[in-house]
């Protein structure tokens, strides 16, 4: 992938053709072999919160699920790959919280008791909202076909928290993660992450990175990232190459990455739907239908639903 360098005066294409905003911005600090993402998302995160009608504690939420999905799902080198991040509890005011990435676009929903949030305070922890639960992350590699799948418990008090103890636990590789979340009322959303990991080096007579979290190559650039503030993350007017340089304005090299857009898009088609559908038997598609005959499937992404006339589907596929 093409790279370029930092070249110490914070100026350059500010935004490029994407703006400051529903883009991802990647970067690479070679002499402390660390690796980071920068996402900021916009109108994508008000289109996608737009077609629920969730507390505004969900709402942070979800955006922050969508930031840091956006942050996993750009790192995938696959284009056709996909990126999926699901938050799940037993007996939780949240039952289960799914975001997903693939070429670039975006989706997600949260499914909860809305009865029992409303006995919630008002900004609830992540275990007040989840209580006993577990985050899934999984990898879909379209070319090769596999996937790899990391699952730990939802530990911590915020879901960045939640991210870096599935990165220790599961990838064994130091991370750093920030979301962060600014509500301009009538003038939308913006959310805003950084993450920052310190790759494995496996050089012959050298410890492997991910085995050293006090690693001080790892320690520099983490107190380094650390100084980064939620104002930051979330300022659209703040270039992504100047936020990164601002950062890490010590280092004699940053090799920046090509910016990529993000965009809202849900999956959901009425030809996959019909598809679907017409490889249950006709018996099942008759119990399936409500009182009026049709077949209703709901989408739970995007809040759209499919009304089908099983006489239509034909005969079963097999």
């Amino acid at each position: 992938m093409a790279s370029s360098s930092g070249n110490g005066d914070g100026h350059g294409d500010h935004g490029g053709m994407f703006g400051h905003v529903d883009s991802a911005f990647g970067f690479t600090i070679p002499a402390r072999h660390a690796r980071g993402r920068l996402v900021r998302i916009g109108p994508v995160l008000d289109a996608i919160l737009s077609k629920h009608d969730y507390p505004p504690a969900i709402e942070r939420l979800l955006a922050e699920a969508l930031i840091l999905t956006a942050l996993l799902g750009s790192t995938l080198k696959d284009a056709g790959g996909q990126l999926t991040l699901q938050a799940q509890s037993e007996g939780g005011v949240i039952d289960l919280l799914v975001c997903d990435f693939k070429g670039g676009e975006m989706r997600g929903y949260v499914r909860h008791d809305p009865e029992r949030f409303a006995e919630m305070p008002i900004d609830p922890s992540l275990f007040a909202l989840f209580g006993k639960g577990h985050l899934a992350i999984t990898f879909d590699q379209a070319v090769t076909g596999e996937r790899y799948q990391g699952i730990v418990p939802l530990d911590g008090g915020t879901l960045a928290e939640a991210a870096e103890s599935y990165f220790s636990q599961s990838e064994q590789i130091p991370s750093l993660v920030r979301l962060a979340v600014a509500s301009h009322g009538a003038a939308g959303h913006v959310a805003g992450g950084l993450l920052l990991q310190h790759l494995p080096e496996g050089e012959e007579g050298r410890d492997r990175l991910h085995t050293r979290l006090d690693h001080p190559e790892w320690e520099h650039v983490h107190a380094l990232a650390a100084t980064l503030t939620p104002a930051e993350l979330v300022d659209s007017s703040l270039p992504f190459d100047r936020l990164a340089w601002r950062l890490f304005n010590e280092e004699a090299e940053i090799r920046v990455l090509p910016q990529a857009g993000l965009s809202r898009g849900c999956r959901c088609s009425l030809d996959h739907i019909r598809d679907v559908l017409g490889r249950f038997p006709v018996e099942e598609r008759a119990n399936m239908a409500e009182e009026d005959g049709l077949i209703r499937v709901d989408c739970a992404f995007c809040a759209r639903s499919f009304p089908i006339e099983p006489a239509t589907l034909g005969d079963p596929q097999r």
